[in-house]
């Protein structure tokens, strides 16, 4: 009987793992960082490249510079791995490189580099 029960476990625990790697893969949809900027992320061109726009844009980087940039398509990446992308982002006026992960569900983390780089992690918001 205990054989059983684990055999069947197994099985459906095998079914659904698709299903949630799936969905833990999708960048799709409104990100927030702790200050308040927001991006909407989807996937775009083949479906393989992710597309970033900023929303809104919130604390120390809220500059006339980067103001200009709200609404508009910041970020362009190629997929690298399930659920990690790599191209560029529009900051503070010029390009930089942008690594995009998706570190859980629900998080994404957003990493720019110039000269150094840095990293923002985002909560999905919608």
């Amino acid at each position: 009987m205990l054989k059983t029960i684990i055999a069947a476990t197994s099985v459906v625990a095998a079914l659904a793992m698709p299903a949630i790697a799936q969905s833990a893969a999708d960048p799709g949809g409104v990100w927030q960082d702790r200050w308040g900027t927001t991006f909407t992320f989807q996937l775009c061109g083949d479906g393989t490249q992710l597309c970033g726009t900023l929303k809104d844009i919130q604390g120390d980087s809220r500059t006339e510079e980067n103001l200009a940039f709200i609404d508009q398509q910041v970020v362009k990446a190629q997929q690298t791995a399930p659920g990690t992308w790599e191209g560029q982002i529009a900051l503070n006026g010029g390009n930089a490189k942008a690594i995009v992960e998706l570190t859980g569900p629900d998080t994404i983390k957003l990493t720019g580099c110039q000269l150094l780089c840095s990293s923002i992690e985002y909560q999905r918001v919608s």
